[in-house]
């Protein structure tokens, strides 16, 4: 029997073989693994529904629209699918300054920058709301109501928050799109019911009508800003802690002060007043007693803007019989001055 001869395949071939090889199953693994890695990536409306709570939550206790939470997030994650955001937890983009926690390092507008790493998603969250209440530049922030996100996008650029000189028009695009103000209610509620409570605010006395309810307090509602009815034993304090607000927050909204005390009867708002009266309220006499605070509480006007409308100097009060205008800034000084 002939054996045949083995024939020796060059090195170089076997390499060239084993490559090939290793090609074509790392391209096999990519094909069949593409698929399933594109489904993992997050919508925008998962994103949503993920995040909605946390968003409405850290409204409550900031004051910060949850729609406005919602929009950063998702246009500073990409809908949690950033590269920050998978590795840190970071959804905010927000970079270490003063941070002593864990940190990570990637390019932004420069090379190789800091940024904030959380445990969990829930941190980044709260750790933004406490990023804007801290920072002193964000503080104008907080005189806007919960409701109006758009002075909060327009806000927050004006800050310097993103380099982006659209940012808050991408903000805006954003909470429209989604219809993510509805969340800045409170709650979250489907469509129809939305237009039903909506139908049922236009056909119902501002005043009367109540947009959700706190045990013991009808929540009413003044020039679009909502309110309560102080009892003989409440202060600042206690319903800061009763609706689990920040102890600044209603003293604030109220242009008081922390220690002021509250009296039986009085009004309390519950978010920033306004900077002018509603419509059909452009004006107001003075009665007997009254002061710029107290008017201010009566239309739900910020008591500095009811002296800005007037040109009047602060703490300045008016002489019973005067005029006062709620809406428009009057031409000359026609307010005497006690």
């Amino acid at each position: 029997m002939i054996k045949k001869e083995k024939k020796n395949v060059p090195l170089r071939l076997q390499k060239y073989f084993h490559m090939r090889v290793y090609l074509i199953i790392v391209f096999c693994f990519f094909c069949f693994s593409l698929p399933e890695l594109q489904a993992q990536k997050i919508s925008a409306d998962e994103y949503i529904n993920t995040y909605k709570d946390i968003a409405i939550s850290e409204m409550k206790r900031s004051g910060i629209p949850a729609s406005i939470t919602l929009a950063q997030g998702m246009l500073e994650s990409g809908n949690g699918n950033s590269k920050l955001t998978v590795t840190a937890n970071n959804h905010f983009g927000i970079k270490c300054h003063t941070w002593t926690g864990e940190k990570v390092y990637f390019d932004d507008d420069k090379q190789g920058e800091c940024f904030r790493k959380y445990d969990n998603p829930d941190e980044s969250f709260v750790d933004h709301s406490d990023f804007l209440m801290k920072n002193s530049r964000y503080s104008f922030l907080f005189d806007y109501e919960s409701t109006d996100y758009t002075s909060w996008a327009k806000g927050l650029s004006q800050a310097g928050y993103a380099t982006d000189p659209n940012y808050s028009q991408k903000l805006i695009q954003l909470i429209e799109n989604h219809d993510l103000s509805q969340y800045d209610t409170g709650v979250s509620t489907p469509k129809k019911e939305q237009q039903s409570i909506k139908n049922q605010k236009k056909s119902t006395n501002s005043e009367d009508f109540a947009p959700f309810h706190i045990d013991g307090y009808d929540i009413k509602e003044n020039n679009r800003t909502s309110y309560i009815i102080a009892k003989s034993d409440d202060s600042y304090a206690s319903l800061s802690k009763e609706l689990d607000m920040m102890s600044w927050q209603l003293p604030r909204y109220n242009d008081a002060k922390p220690t002021d005390e509250l009296q039986e009867g009085q009004t309390v708002y519950l978010q920033p007043k306004r900077r002018v009266a509603e419509k059909g309220k452009d004006k107001h006499t003075v009665g007997e007693g009254e002061t710029m605070y107290s008017i201010s509480q009566k239309y739900a006007i910020k008591v500095a803007r009811l002296y800005t409308l007037n040109r009047m100097e602060i703490d300045a009060q008016p002489e019973t019989g005067a005029v006062l205008n709620l809406r428009k800034k009057i031409k000359k000084q026609s307010i005497k001055n006690q």
